[in-house]
């Protein structure tokens, strides 16, 4: 019996551990809070510890894990609602400045870069671009932007 709980608690760990480096959302920190509990009465059973003291230490170490669990999984929970900062989905939104246009396209400086636009499907008919105009990214397609004018509202941020 001792040797199944020492087990129980070296995997339980392993998985609590692997928790806090895996966003599975407690998918892996779950069970291993039950391999530790189940271990600690295990194992300080078998060594003669008795019932009573497994419990206590069973429940003192599953408070333990449940509490890294749910930290991790608050954490991955955050990090999953946040924006996209970075590749094509992260300049969807982003202002840019016109550096020149000639119907229908253009150049478009975007966060430091100068890209290649387009207007948007739905804005063919709007206001005619200039240079130094302010736009909106609203679609990458392959290196080519659809962009948008600025509205007023969009410049405050």
């Amino acid at each position: 019996m001792t040797s199944l709980g020492v087990a129980l608690l070296v995997i339980g760990a392993i998985v609590v551990v692997a928790e806090a480096h895996v966003p599975s959302l407690g998918a892996l920190g779950g069970p291993g809070v039950l391999a530790l509990a189940a271990g600690a009465v295990l194992a300080v059973s078998g060594l003669g510890g008795g019932l009573i003291l497994g419990i206590v230490s069973a429940l003192v170490l599953a408070t333990v894990a449940s509490c890294v669990v749910v930290l991790s999984v608050r954490k991955g929970a955050a990090v999953r609602r946040r924006r996209i900062r970075t590749g094509s989905e992260g300049i969807v939104g982003q202002l840019g400045v016109v550096r020149s246009w000639s119907e229908p396209t253009g150049n478009v400086l975007v966060e430091g870069a100068l890209w290649r636009a387009r207007r948007s499907p739905h804005e063919d008919d709007g206001p005619e671009l200039h240079a130094g105009d302010q736009v909106v990214v609203e679609r990458l397609s392959g290196l080519t932007l659809a962009v948008r004018p600025a509205e007023d509202w969009e410049l405050v941020r």
